[in-house]
């Protein structure tokens, strides 16, 4: 998979990722009649909210080791 850099404007700079010609024209028919404007709009979506959630997951296990160690260091837990 190849990916191109390019700049638009003076604010935003996107990257070009190449993906399966078939994948491309199902989400292309997933996203008919929907409030997204190209296929790319939607991978950008996708990607946003799998990125948020993984992020999300990260945390939360950090906070449970947190947790964890605080329990240790005040005897509840060995």
């Amino acid at each position: 998979m190849g990916s191109k850099s390019r700049v638009v404007g003076k604010k935003r700079k996107y990257t070009t990722i190449t993906i399966p010609a078939a994948l491309f024209e199902k989400v292309e028919r997933k996203i008919k009649d929907t409030g997204f404007s190209s296929v790319s709009d939607y991978v950008t979506f996708i990607l946003r909210e799998t990125i948020a959630e993984l992020e999300l997951s990260k945390t939360k296990k950090g906070e449970k080791g947190a947790v964890m160690e605080k329990l240790k260091a005040l005897g509840y837990v060995g």
